[in-house]
């Protein structure tokens, strides 16, 4: 048996990680400024990390939600804490897909409906509604394609509005800032009056912070910088550095009914672990500051190429818009500089998501190795 061929890889194979460093099996040190897709958030290998879940693997690596798990309330308690939903409750998953398809079942459970409305360039995982939800049809298949799914351009709140009102919508399902798509962000404005239209229709607000949660964005949602609140948050990648957990962090309006969610693997005692270390470390080293500012640096060395035309995204999720592809150039940067990058579905883009705890100096590492493969 083989694995099944459906990535397309980069030649190199990290063995090894230290903070924002990856190695590879001939001692290559390379600069990680994509953190394999937003998850990396405290940086590889960190050590209260490391302790953390070896501690746990030597007690209880897992056992399933027949029985109480304590660290389950020790992580609602202090997401909730650190994140503001204080009394909000958290349904443990896997990965951000399980976690949006929860989302919209969720939804649907409490206002009766099944339409789902999204947006153009959204991307919310590659499962069955989670994959309807999504904006790209090269990766939905006519098993998903029943969804009822309505998708409008970002900003576009006339039509968006004249659909909810028909009060046929179950949820409405958006990104904090959009990754995949290329790192775009919707307006406070259009946040605002979108979270008024769902209060008027009865429609679920689901925002899909998977990639911008977890103080990625310099704060711990990306939607708070707009002061709205939603009625459910999915989470996922940063949320266990590299340890597989999701979940939804779900408004207290809406009632738990025994069996309606449910999973065999979510919030095992190895994930919660993994989980709580990340947030305990975001807390006493304060990365959701060092994002904002070490970000708003990263955002400031960026506007200073000619290249680039466009600069987006907040804190450490920044999305480079060259006048130019940039399939080459990110070539450049791993294979010439040894410097790992991101791509979006706008091939002009290069998204960076580095760990929240890098600094001064990989910065400059980064704007040096990005300055030799443009000169």
């Amino acid at each position: 048996m083989k694995p099944f061929e459906v990535y397309s890889l980069f030649d190199v194979e990290p063995i090894e990680a230290d903070g924002a460093l990856l190695f590879d099996r001939l001692g290559n040190k390379y600069l990680d400024f994509y953190g394999g897709h937003a998850v990396i958030s405290i940086g590889h290998g960190h050590p209260h990390f490391v302790e953390r879940i070896t501690e746990q693997l030597g007690k209880l690596a897992f056992y399933s939600n027949s029985v109480p798990i304590t660290l389950q309330k020790d992580l609602a308690y202090k997401l909730g804490t650190l994140s503001g939903c204080y009394n909000w409750n958290l349904f443990l998953c896997n990965s951000g897909a399980e976690a949006n398809e929860n989302a919209m079942k969720l939804a649907s459970a409490y206002n009766g409906r099944k339409k789902v409305m999204a947006f153009k360039g959204g991307f919310h995982g590659r499962t069955s509604l989670a994959v309807a939800a999504t904006d790209n049809p090269n990766i939905v298949f006519p098993v998903n394609e029943g969804s009822e799914v309505i998708r409008f351009a970002l900003e576009d709140f006339h039509r968006m509005e004249l659909a909810l009102r028909e009060r046929d919508v179950c949820c409405v399902i958006i990104e904090g800032i959009q990754g995949v798509g290329g790192v775009y962000e919707p307006s406070a404005e259009f946040l605002r009056r979108l979270r008024a239209v769902c209060d008027q229709t009865g429609t679920v607000l689901i925002l899909d912070e998977v990639q911008s949660g977890f103080g990625r964005t310099g704060r711990f949602f990306a939607h708070q910088h707009s002061f709205i609140e939603p009625d459910i948050i999915s989470v996922a990648k940063g949320m266990g550095n590299g340890f597989p957990v999701g979940g939804i962090l779900i408004h207290p309006n809406f009632k738990a009914v025994k069996g309606m969610l449910g999973t065999t693997f979510g919030g095992n005692h190895l994930a919660c672990a993994a989980s709580l270390a990340v947030l305990e470390v975001i807390e006493h080293e304060k990365l959701i500051q060092n994002a904002s500012k070490i970000g708003k640096q990263l955002m400031d060395e960026l506007l200073g190429f000619s290249e680039i035309n466009e600069v987006r995204g907040k804190g450490l999720m920044i999305g480079a818009e060259f006048d130019f592809p940039i399939a080459d150039l990110r070539k450049k940067l791993l294979y010439e500089q040894l410097v790992f990058t991101g791509a979006s579905s706008n091939e002009n883009t290069l998204r960076l998501l580095p760990p929240l705890n890098i600094s001064d100096k990989e910065v400059d590492q980064f704007v040096s190795a990005l300055k030799n493969v443009l000169e």
